[in-house]
């Protein structure tokens, strides 16, 4: 059965990746906007993006904030964990550059977006329960460790929500899937619970979508995203290979590319 965060949406489907952010790192212009911001999501929302990608962390306060780094350096040359700085700080710090969101406060801002959730840290897990619950419908819940993704999960199931978020595969999971796929063997247990495998095209050397891993995929009902892309000419490339999504910083090309 097709999960809600799938229905009545364009497909191919496109992600932005964090938003549609000008630029990033510490040497960028002053009016740069940054990744993983309001101003970033709102860029994709008038573009025109039904998707946006993100991820999150906790502070020091425990909120459960849009980060995707485990420290400030990439972004602000501050060598700091994210959860070990106050709220209050990092929203200072990111204000000149599209304003820090907590996860409430997106899907209150942005109550129409789907957005694709990446869990980076097991601190979020639990305080994730209660913001997502009422959002479930619209809300793919990820992270490369699949412990940590059901735990997420389970954390929206004990807060009462109606039903549970979409979720995709981590990266255990998803490698038992290629490896079943590429053998032609059953993959029902591996993609059970599963509603897309989310993957680049190829690690390092290693081709990772495959068609016998869209294939599979698409047997049981799972979609399948490859990330990140950004030239036009491969996201229709790979759309004409199966793909269900691309995830792109590019959000604005991609929708009017693959419209």
């Amino acid at each position: 059965m097709t999960h809600p965060y799938f229905l009545k949406a364009r497909h191919p489907r496109v992600l932005a990746h964090r938003g549609l952010p000008t630029t990033t790192g510490a040497d960028s212009p002053s009016h740069a906007v940054w990744e993983n911001t309001a101003a970033a999501f709102a860029a994709a929302h008038a573009a025109g993006a039904e998707y946006i990608e993100t991820d999150c962390r906790v502070t020091a306060d425990g909120d459960v904030v849009l980060f995707h780094d485990e420290t400030l350096t990439r972004l602000l040359s501050d060598d700091r964990p994210v959860e070990q700085v106050r709220t209050a700080e990092l929203a200072e710090l990111l204000a000149p550059h599209g304003g820090l969101l907590t996860v409430g406060e997106m899907l209150e801002m942005f109550p129409e977006t789907r957005f694709n959730i990446d869990v980076k840290t097991d601190a979020a897990t639990t305080p994730l329960g209660a913001i997502i619950a009422p959002h479930a419908h619209r809300v793919l819940l990820t992270s490369f460790s699949d412990v940590r993704r059901r735990r997420a999960v389970d954390a929206v199931l004990a807060a009462g929500a109606e039903m549970l978020p979409a979720t995709s595969a981590g990266r255990a999971s998803m490698m038992r899937v290629k490896l079943l796929s590429a053998l032609r063997l059953p993959c029902a247990h591996a993609l059970r619970g599963i509603d897309a495998l989310q993957v680049p095209e190829r690690y390092g050397p290693v081709r990772v979508l495959t068609p016998s891993l869209v294939r599979a995929a698409h047997r049981h009902g799972v979609e399948v995203h490859v990330w990140t892309v950004n030239d036009t000419e491969v996201m229709r490339r790979l759309i004409g290979q199966g793909v269900d999504a691309v995830v792109t910083d590019r959000a604005d090309l991609a929708l009017r590319a693959l419209s």
